[in-house]
């Protein structure tokens, strides 16, 4: 049985970050003020409130920062915190592994799963 991926609600302000995870790619926000990345994307950088920020492409490599696997069997799923290799934590599933073999620290990669009628959604896997 596959998990169904519900459709995310694109705003006009992320929109840029679904239509980039549709073609495979993940951004990232970068502040030209303060040089940090940030995530969940959004127009003011929340370190020094500029609105000076840029989408940028993200690396796609990240490591497991915390996780929880919910459900049993083929209904189980991983919900997880991951830190992008630019910086900036991410909630996030975990796919494509035996949770039971995930531990703190280990390197990730981005894959992006179709969703439900609606654009693309970035999750992570073992690199």
């Amino acid at each position: 049985m596959t998990r169904r991926v519900p459709a995310p609600m694109a705003l006009p302000e992320t929109l840029a970050y679904w239509q980039a995870a549709d073609q495979g790619r993940l951004l990232v926000k970068r502040c030209s003020a303060c040089a940090k990345y940030h995530h969940y994307p959004r127009d003011i950088c929340p370190f020094c409130l500029s609105d000076a920020t840029e989408w940028t492409v993200a690396a796609g490599g990240a490591t497991l920062y915390s996780f929880s696997t919910m459900g049993q069997a083929e209904a189980a799923y991983t919900l997880a915190y991951v830190t992008l290799d630019e910086g900036p934590t991410m909630l996030s599933n975990i796919i494509d592994c035996d949770p039971a073999t995930l531990r703190i620290g280990q390197r990730l990669r981005v894959v992006f799963q179709p969703s439900d009628g609606g654009h693309a959604v970035p999750m992570f896997a073992p690199a």
